[in-house]
């Protein structure tokens, strides 16, 4: 992920007071944004966020994003206009810590602590987690309304009803 690398934080920076901050991407960034989330654009993208020191080298993450984009219907591949607004909340921990804390998951352990996330190199990467929020956001499928898909199988024309037809007619024959 490149187009929010500069939303960071270092870690002196935030000390005992809380940083608040609102950002909202540049016309650069939602470009590459758009590209690297294979979206036709990213109309606007505005994050509101606290990060708070929890102590022992954690740090509380929360707040909201906002998002216009327009993503390809996949069905006709005409644009698709979508807003996003999502909340979190997420903790973050130096990446060493979470190493050492595993997580017991039903009969096995898990590496990592949900809605935990590391910190490397002594730096909060807040676009890292902003564009993993929108990316998580964005509709698998986006379908425009009243679209169908009518697609018939060639290799069914004259008549084949394809390879269960047989079957079926024998069920009506007993």
């Amino acid at each position: 992920m490149t187009a929010l690398r500069d939303w960071a934080h270092a870690l002196a920076d935030i000390g005992p007071a809380d940083v608040n901050q609102t950002r909202a991407a540049t016309e650069e960034e939602r470009a590459e944004l758009a590209r690297e989330l294979d979206i036709l654009s990213c109309d606007s993208l505005k994050a509101t966020y606290r990060l708070k020191s929890l102590g022992g080298g954690r740090y509380a993450f929360s707040g909201d994003l906002a998002a216009e984009v327009t993503q390809a219907c996949v069905v006709s591949l005409d644009p698709v206009p979508a807003r996003i607004r999502e909340e979190f909340s997420i903790t973050l921990a130096p990446a060493a810590a979470l190493e050492d804390e595993p997580v017991v998951a039903g009969d096995r352990e898990v590496s990592s602590i949900p809605d935990t996330a590391p910190i490397e190199n002594d730096r909060v990467e807040a676009g890292s987690l902003i564009y993993e929020l929108l990316s998580a956001a964005l509709d698998p499928y986006p379908r425009k309304p009243d679209v169908e898909f009518d697609w018939v199988d060639p290799k069914l024309k004259d008549g084949n009803q394809g390879p269960f037809a047989a079957l079926a007619q024998l069920k009506r024959e007993t």
